[in-house]
């Protein structure tokens, strides 16, 4: 994983709030778009930016594409972010 890109991904207000939106589960395009007043077109960049960052996936199911959370982008930031979480009991 390349954390400038998921850096970069998370970087960006609207981003961040379609990730809030997946949290309860996967959602086609149309329904992450019904949440914002914006093109599909702009909805499809946001979307192709957090795939190319990994933090989703895409499913395709009929003529739908679904996305859903990537856990395990997360899980390996906070893995990288817990380096920074303080002084540990055995370094006192």
């Amino acid at each position: 994983m390349a954390f400038a890109d998921t850096f970069k991904a998370l970087s960006d207000p609207v981003r961040r709030e379609i990730l809030v939106l997946l949290k309860d589960g996967k959602k086609s395009a149309g329904e992450i778009a019904e949440n914002f007043d914006m093109t599909n077109a702009t909805i499809s960049y946001h979307l192709s930016q957090l795939k190319k960052a990994g933090l989703v996936f895409e499913s395709r199911y009929k003529n739908y594409i679904y996305y859903e959370i990537n856990v395990s982008v997360f899980e390996e930031m906070m893995l990288w972010f817990s380096q920074f979480g303080g002084v540990s009991d055995e370094k006192k």
